[in-house]
């Protein structure tokens, strides 16, 4: 049997070969987090993570994904604290926080891709990836983040707040 691990929980993968795994995600698991914007890749409301890489969900198919390991927005917060507080509620992962504080979404709509692309950043940050920006001698980091964030639209115009939202949580990593 073909499985697929989404949020540490292992699933078995759907028969149908034609399954995105947008849709694996909300027909089989009941995961409606990563939302159906364009299904064609180029909104990114869709966005998750597979071993850690943003990749779009609508444009992959769950059978590619063998063995492989997803986390959704629903798994986010999950990672960040493996253990429930005291009173049963699950701490935020870092950049969730940030967003609330800084009121980074309006609609809502695209904040779940938004997160999963900026837990992702924070990644390929942490690595020393370089962006499409850095080979430039001058460059901020705002124009860096706006780089590596670009593949996830805003319709509110949040995308103020998005990057100050980020720069928040990459100025608590130690350099």
């Amino acid at each position: 049997m073909s499985t697929l691990i989404v949020n540490e929980e292992t699933y078995p993968l759907p028969e149908d070969p034609r399954t995105t795994l947008l849709d694996f995600l909300h027909q089989h698991l009941s995961m409606y987090g990563a939302k159906k914007g364009c299904d064609h890749g180029q909104c990114g409301a869709c966005t998750v993570l597979l071993d850690g890489e943003r990749i779009n969900a609508c444009l992959v198919f769950a059978f590619q994904l063998e063995g492989k390991s997803v986390t959704t927005i629903e798994g986010i917060a999950k990672k960040a604290s493996a253990t429930k507080s005291s009173d049963g509620e699950v701490q935020l992962h870092p950049l969730q926080k940030a967003f609330v504080e800084r009121d980074a979404f309006q609609c809502g709509y695209c904040t779940s891709g938004q997160i999963c692309s900026g837990v992702a950043l924070l990644g390929e940050l942490a690595a020393k990836n370089p962006s499409a920006v850095t080979c430039s001698s001058d460059y901020s980091q705002k124009e860096d983040i706006s780089e590596r964030m670009s593949g996830n639209l805003c319709r509110c115009g949040a995308y103020p707040n998005i990057v100050d939202a980020i720069q928040d949580v990459i100025a608590l990593e130690p350099q």
